[in-house]
């Protein structure tokens, strides 16, 4: 295991692994380019002639592909390094996003539209779920709560504010199609950051001959450590509305004469605070426990906030100030859930990789329930309905996270570190 040294730099001690930093700042990069669409292309293709049902369909087809993508990343990095990984993903986000932008779109035609933002869909997560998996293998256990919660937070630097502050003030400007073209500059320029300027040694590990086997135990883990699967299905809770609210919030808040502009600030503020506080419980875990964080500010706190987003805009009206405050709420009750990626993969230390692909299974499926909650309750239950299945989820999520405690394992492997004490293996 890599242990920190006496030679640590200024960002070893705050949690970012130096020999990382690279990829770090490509993630940025990378995830300003996948996220600028994130607060209004559902509305978009709406006003253009899509139904809010094949809009909501588009999404989870989306979710389906990220899904897999997010699966076969752990799992690709232990077989090809993540380099390789990584370039795979660039390479099928820009094809995807050529058709998309270029042929789709342009035409309004649907099956394209459908077709090649699935493609789009393989890329991010193949680029930046890969890079996760790295940062799990080559951090010391030790800092590596807190190298997550910097993960993240770049994560969503790049997805969730400079993204959506980015489109606020280019979309009036340039218009959204010029908007969605200049996300290959980001992505390419994320790419060089991560890819190559990044220059971490990363060893392949030594595989099975039997490539699908190595495959499948991305998926055959969780059935074999049933805690792993428990965990795989609270990641999945974690970010599911978050991919849901993308379809149909921005379309309710227009109803309390929220402007598009104002929805992407509040958006964008929303997930800055999110960044923040994910450092904020990366440390937070280690010294409180990496299960109580999660359970209570994760799950409690985000069921609680998600049913404040639906009520206090019917309470307030068209109060700009207010729904800032709760949507910040949302954001930091999210960063809850920033110990999950360091916790899961200590439930299996012998085959962490196996074991994070579980995880990113979990974040690529919830980019698919989420939008499929929305396709198949908006239309009866309306946007009450949806936000009240929404809460309960994040409710059961944090009854689920109480089996995740780590049994004590030979060697002191992840039982204490995952109970707030300092890891010593």
């Amino acid at each position: 295991m890599n242990m920190l040294t006496p030679k640590q730099t200024a960002l070893d001690k705050i949690g970012i692994p130096s020999h990382l930093l690279w990829g770090y700042i490509g993630i940025i990069v990378f995830m300003i380019g996948d996220g600028l669409e994130q607060g209004w292309l559902s509305p978009y293709l709406v006003e253009q002639g899509l139904t809010m049902k094949q809009s909501g369909l588009l999404f989870t087809v989306y979710g389906i592909t990220v899904s897999v993508s997010a699966w076969f990343s752990g799992v690709f990095v232990q077989m090809w390094g993540p380099r390789r990984a990584m370039t795979f993903g660039l390479a099928a986000f820009i094809i995807g996003s050529i058709g998309f932008i270029g042929f789709g779109i342009s035409s309004m035609n649907y099956a394209v539209i459908l077709s090649c933002y699935a493609l789009r869909g393989l890329g991010y997560p193949l680029f930046a779920y890969s890079f996760l998996v790295w940062v799990s293998y080559r951090t010391p256990q030790e800092i590596l709560s807190k190298a997550v919660g910097w993960y993240w937070f770049v994560f969503q630097l790049g997805l969730s504010v400079i993204g959506a502050f980015y489109s606020s003030f280019m979309v009036p400007k340039i218009g959204e199609i010029a908007t969605l073209w200049s996300a290959l500059i980001f992505v390419v320029a994320g790419g060089v950051f991560s890819i190559i300027m990044n220059k971490d040694k990363f060893e392949v590990q030594k595989v099975s001959d039997n490539k699908g086997k190595e495959l499948l135990k991305g998926i055959t883990i969780a059935f074999e450590n049933p805690r792993v699967g428990i965990g795989g299905i609270v990641k999945i809770i974690n970010s599911a509305a978050q991919f849901g609210f993308v379809v149909f919030l921005p379309t309710y808040m227009t109803k309390f004469d929220f402007t598009v502009s104002e929805w992407l600030q509040i958006w964008g503020t929303l997930f800055f605070v999110n960044m923040v506080c994910n450092i904020i419980f990366g440390i937070v875990g280690d010294k409180i426990g990496w299960v109580n964080t999660i359970k209570w500010f994760g799950g409690v706190g985000s069921g609680i906030v998600t049913l404040a987003l639906y009520y206090v805009p019917q309470l307030v009206g068209h109060n700009y100030w207010i729904m800032m405050i709760v949507a910040c709420c949302y954001g930091a009750t999210l960063a809850g859930y920033v110990p999950l990626t360091a916790l899961v993969p200590s439930l299996a230390p012998n085959d962490k990789g196996a074991a994070m692909s579980v995880l990113n299974l979990g974040s690529g499926l919830a980019a698919f329930v989420g939008p499929l909650v929305v396709t198949v309750f908006i239309g009866t239950l309306g946007v009450g309905g949806v936000m009240w299945i929404f809460a309960g989820l994040y409710f059961v999520g944090a009854f689920l996270t109480s089996f995740l405690t780590p049994s004590q394992e030979k060697g002191g492997t992840g039982a204490g570190f995952a109970n707030g004490q300092k890891a010593v293996s």
